[in-house]
């Protein structure tokens, strides 16, 4: 038996049934959407959430909470396990700064117990197929040290590629000026970005049209794959309330590489809040970021 487990945080974007089969604990993430805070036992489901933003409704999100995460994790390293923590981008959130601050404590309570807490460079399910790397390591028979290496090893070439439907709300996230969201929605621009090495969100095209955004994320990934198609025998694609558009990057993936193993999930809150609804990610291994 392993004696060690995977955590990690809820801006991983897997499903609850992958967590519980996988006995994963992933520590909650917070939003505020009016007077109202979301997370953990309260929840909005995600076309509830998206269809608040499509209103006008803003939320703001909320980095993880050291004491939080500190109680998340005490109960597992009393039963003498060890502990794997895949953080949510530090570009993108103080989240692994907190994980880190939580991991000292319970190390000076824990002195026998190894924590290692790895900032993913991630979002979303770029950050769940890092877990997902990690987990298929563990239950292959992996040892600890083996397993941080082996994400370690991956991280730098886990891509994400995606695109938004909406440019405003890059604009009010600060991702592109408000003249570009405006001319890019009167002429029907969509953009398609990435995650950098630092975790960050960064433009890469312009492309003229939903579809050719969308098909454009597919091409990326052809581009990037060559010399890794082992480590895509699983690919991850994760949506802001647009299953239609997910599908239809999922069978593109299906006929032009032949991988079968696709999980689509939406993107949650604490990435939508910033990304909007309609918007379209593609997560695998390939060339560094």
């Amino acid at each position: 038996m392993s004696n060690y487990v995977i955590t990690t945080d809820s801006a991983c974007d897997l499903p609850q049934e992958y967590l519980k089969k996988h006995n994963i604990y992933a520590q909650s993430l917070f939003y505020q959407l009016g007077e109202d805070v979301y997370g953990g036992t309260k929840e909005l489901s995600p076309s509830d959430f998206y269809n608040k933003m499509r209103e006008g409704q803003m939320p703001t999100t909320m980095a993880i909470n050291p004491e939080e995460l500190r109680e998340g994790l005490h109960p597992i390293l009393e039963q003498g396990l060890d502990i794997i923590h895949l953080a949510f981008s530090s570009g993108l959130s103080s989240s692994y700064q907190n994980a880190v601050i939580s991991a000292e404590d319970l190390r000076e309570e824990f002195p026998d117990r190894k924590i290692t807490v790895i900032d993913t460079k991630c979002a979303s399910l770029g950050q769940g197929l890092l877990v997902h790397k990690a987990v298929m390591a563990k239950e292959a028979g992996k040892s600890y040290q083996e397993t941080v290496s082996h994400v370690q090893m991956i991280l730098p070439h886990l891509c994400h590629v995606f695109t938004v439907d909406d440019l405003f709300n890059l604009y009010r996230g600060g991702r592109v000026s408000k003249t570009v969201a405006v001319l890019g929605t009167i002429v029907n621009v969509k953009p398609v970005l990435h995650v950098d090495d630092d975790g960050h969100l960064i433009p890469l095209s312009k492309v003229r049209g939903r579809k050719k955004s969308l098909t454009a994320l597919v091409d990326l990934m052809e581009s990037k794959i060559k010399g890794y198609e082992d480590e895509n025998n699983t690919v991850f694609i994760s949506h802001g309330d647009c299953m239609e558009d997910a599908e239809y990057v999922a069978n593109q993936v299906r006929e032009r590489f032949g991988i079968q193993d696709i999980l689509i999930h939406y993107v949650s809150p604490t990435i939508g809040a910033h990304s909007g609804p309609g918007t379209l990610a593609l997560f695998f291994v390939g060339n560094p970021r």
